[in-house]
């Protein structure tokens, strides 16, 4: 119990699941909180670190310990510990009831699609929405600090998975490559996974290095691939379109592509990170 990522303590506080296995001053049961504004934050392994991942608005972070702006705690999908800032974020009231199933959404302050003069607040693929009623194609949301507009095709239940990850990934080709990013407005090849498997019901964690400990079953090298399959390599993650062609973030494209299978391959070997470490199936 080492990797900061996934352990629920600084020292200071830890969740009450780890009483007897970490020493810290205090244990917590934690409070759930959502992510509300901006629709994108920084999680960080320290107040001053750089990021290491993103959480979407409405995306769930128990707290465990706010100090001096910022909240530590974890998020709940994936488990994976840091710090938020604390204003970004209120209790949670009420469970969520859907998420944006396309590549990007905008929530309005009315449910007019003419409307320039009030505020349009853009939301990414995998942002998730607590919805009041749906009425004329237009969701009304929880937002904050009023209701807000979604237009309702754009939106899915949270209990309806969808069934094929790559088409949701497929969703967001051409989204620039961002280190550490998990949105349509900037994502990595570990958040591209993370966020198609979501969609999905899949339980996914945050990095590729843990997806890769963790994801499908590992597969003989000769094993021919198909749709669905994960590669990985040392730092990096991949989705199989086809037999002949991976869909990754990357930063040869700086994007989300397609490249042809065997081009990604000696492609990757040459620039030195190494041969392919494991072939994964979902289950």
């Amino acid at each position: 119990m080492t990797d900061r990522r996934s352990l629920w303590s600084n020292g200071e506080v830890a969740h009450s699941s780890l009483r007897g296995q970490v020493d810290a001053k205090s244990f917590a049961d934690g409070v759930d909180h959502r992510v509300t504004w901006p629709p994108l934050v920084a999680l960080r392994g320290s107040p001053t670190a750089e990021r290491d991942r993103e959480l979407l608005w409405g995306q769930t972070f128990c707290v465990l310990d706010v100090n001096k702006g910022f909240a530590f705690g974890f998020a709940r999908a994936d488990g994976y510990t840091g710090y938020v800032e604390a204003h970004m974020l209120q209790p949670v009231d009420s469970s969520a009831t859907h998420r944006v199933c396309a590549r990007q959404t905008v929530a309005m302050a009315r449910p007019v699609f003419k409307d320039t003069k009030t505020e349009q607040v853009p939301l990414s693929l995998g942002s998730e929405v607590i919805v009041r009623d749906i009425a004329d194609g237009w969701a009304r949301v929880i937002g904050a600090p009023h209701d807000l507009f979604v237009p309702a095709p754009h939106l899915a239940p949270l209990d309806t998975p969808e069934p094929d990850p790559v088409s949701v990934a497929e969703r967001l080709l051409g989204t620039p490559y961002v280190w550490g990013g998990n949105s349509a407005f900037g994502i990595d090849c570990s958040g591209l996974v993370q966020i198609a498997c979501r969609a999905c019901g899949i339980p996914c964690p945050g990095d590729s290095d843990q997806q890769a400990e963790v994801l499908g079953e590992t597969l003989d090298r000769d094993t021919p691939p198909k749709r669905g399959d994960l590669f990985f390599w040392r730092g990096h993650v991949t989705w199989i379109a086809d037999e002949a062609t991976l869909l990754h973030a990357n930063a040869h494209h700086m994007a989300v592509a397609f490249e042809p299978l065997t081009d990604a391959l000696d492609r990757i070997a040459a620039q030195g990170d190494g041969m392919l470490l494991r072939h994964a199936r979902l289950k």
